[in-house]
């Protein structure tokens, strides 16, 4: 079994346009102006539709380029929302930023990747993503004796202190297997601390381990081999939506098939539950929106309205996803999500079949669940052979594997 809890180091709308309008849209519009400048009192259950409606509101007069009313909207927006309230005021707060960001023509903030791991403690999405997608891993290449991953986009590595953890525990290992795993990313720097942080922590375990950095950008080819014995798992947390581009889905379909022909025995892929690629800027909006909703909605409930610790999360990582989708465009945008059905169709044409996760994982997962983040408004639902946690009924997270 996995360990769950975390290894030492890891503590660490219809538009208003500006144009003439005949006499009944004007009369319309300086109602709903009046409704801005004026808002009814709204009980509280209310309050986050109301918000919603104002938002997408002011997202449809920066798309038909009313930026006067655009900038009258958020000033109302501004002054009715904080970042220290409830989850609908946190929510309005960090979308009514970023729309001003598009207005101005300001770009998004960059990720600190050091928030990463607040993140990963705060929340369970990436926790259930990394501990299920290693319990795949685990499970594919039992009884091997050389065992080889492949990580897209490293990072801190926090993923892999749990799966080293489980090989050294199994008991049917009385010589634990040698491990590799190369880990990609475009950091040396955090990538060598990776290394030393990760090489540290398998040798008080006792483990043959070896951590090979590859630094690599999202858009440069790379060359990748196994030595003869050794299984290869390749894993994708949060990866594969950076190779989605606005002029289509080429650099995407190659890698996949690229990663087939290293004939792994394993692919492990994580991603948003979301489809947050589309070029069309209302369409991206109103998505995020719901996304967000739910994710603000679930901190709300597991975590104490004055956790500091949750405000900085919401601000310096998921306001900063919220920025990118909102104010980003072009190749500087990153948050390019797509719901699982878009990877299972990319995943078979690329000539990969679904390895159906077990119902261990599933177990694992509620129990992770169970033990941290104790709030009944979480789950976790299996279909297709791949796993989705969510918040109450809308799917926010799926992990699939593949061979």
């Amino acid at each position: 079994m996995l360990a769950i809890s975390s290894p030492p180091f890891d503590q660490m709308l219809t538009s208003f346009t500006s144009h003439e309008e005949d006499h009944n849209q004007l009369q319309q519009q300086q109602q709903h102006h009046h409704l801005l400048l004026h808002p009814r009192p709204e009980p509280a259950s209310n309050r986050s539709v109301q918000s919603h409606r104002l938002l997408l509101h002011c997202a449809e007069l920066i798309h038909h380029a009313d930026f006067a009313a655009a900038r009258h909207a958020i000033s109302i927006l501004t002054t009715t929302s904080s970042a220290t309230g409830d989850a609908a005021d946190r929510l309005t707060h960090h979308f009514t930023s970023a729309l001003s960001l598009r207005l101005h023509l300001l770009p998004p903030s960059p990720h600190d990747p050091n928030f990463i791991l607040s993140f990963n403690q705060l929340t369970p999405f990436l926790r259930f993503s990394h501990l299920t997608a290693n319990q795949a891993i685990l499970e594919a290449v039992d009884g091997h004796r050389s065992i080889h991953i492949l990580d897209f986009d490293t990072g801190h590595g926090l993923q892999w202190p749990p799966l080293l953890q489980a090989i050294a525990d199994r008991s049917h290992f009385p010589n634990p297997p040698t491990i590799q795993i190369t880990g990609t990313g475009t950091d040396p720097s955090l990538l060598s601390q990776t290394s030393r942080r990760l090489q540290s922590f398998a040798e008080s375990l006792g483990l043959c381990f070896h951590f090979h950095p590859l630094c690599i950008s999202p858009t440069t080819s790379f060359s990748f081999q196994t030595n003869g014995g050794e299984i290869l798992a390749v894993n994708c947390t949060m990866f594969l939506h950076k190779l989605i581009k606005d002029d289509g889905l080429d650099e995407l379909k190659q890698f996949l098939l690229a990663i087939k022909g290293m004939n792994p025995a394993v692919v492990t892929v994580a991603e948003k539950e979301a489809k947050h690629s589309s070029p069309l800027f209302l369409q991206r909006f109103a998505e995020a929106l719901s996304y967000y909703s739910a994710v603000f909605e679930s901190l709300e409930a597991t975590l104490p309205p004055s956790s500091r610790e949750r405000m900085v999360v919401e601000k310096m990582w998921i306001g900063r996803e919220i920025e990118d989708i909102v104010a980003g465009e072009g190749e500087g945008r990153k948050e390019r999500h797509e719901r699982f059905e878009r990877w299972e169709n990319l995943m078979k044409n690329a000539g990969f079949l679904i390895k159906p996760l077990s119902y261990f994982a599933l177990a694992q997962a509620r129990l992770l669940l169970r033990l941290h983040y104790p709030s009944e408004g979480y789950m976790v639902e299996m279909m297709k052979g791949s796993m989705f946690l969510g918040w109450k009924s809308k799917p926010l997270f799926s992990v699939s594997s593949w061979f």
